[in-house]
């Protein structure tokens, strides 16, 4: 999880705590929301660093994509 940590603080541009608060909200949130079984997939994922990587990587590549359909003009 502290990848996803770094991640979201580097993104957004805010401190790690403040950053840590912010995913920990988040995970509950979803969590609650969620059957017991997949809440649990669900947190085994995010201890997955490399899962966390992969999903970073596909986050920047659908921002990008998104950008392209919006016009944002690629360098």
């Amino acid at each position: 999880m502290d990848e996803l940590i770094k991640l979201v603080a580097g993104k957004a541009g805010i401190q790690e705590a403040q950053a840590k608060t912010a995913v920990e909200t988040v995970l509950g949130f979803i969590k609650d929301k969620l059957p017991a079984p997949i809440a649990g997939q669900v947190e085994a994922a995010l201890s997955n660093e490399a899962t966390i990587s992969q999903a970073s990587q596909l986050i920047d590549k659908g921002m990008a994509s998104l950008g392209g359909l919006l016009g944002k003009k690629k360098s």
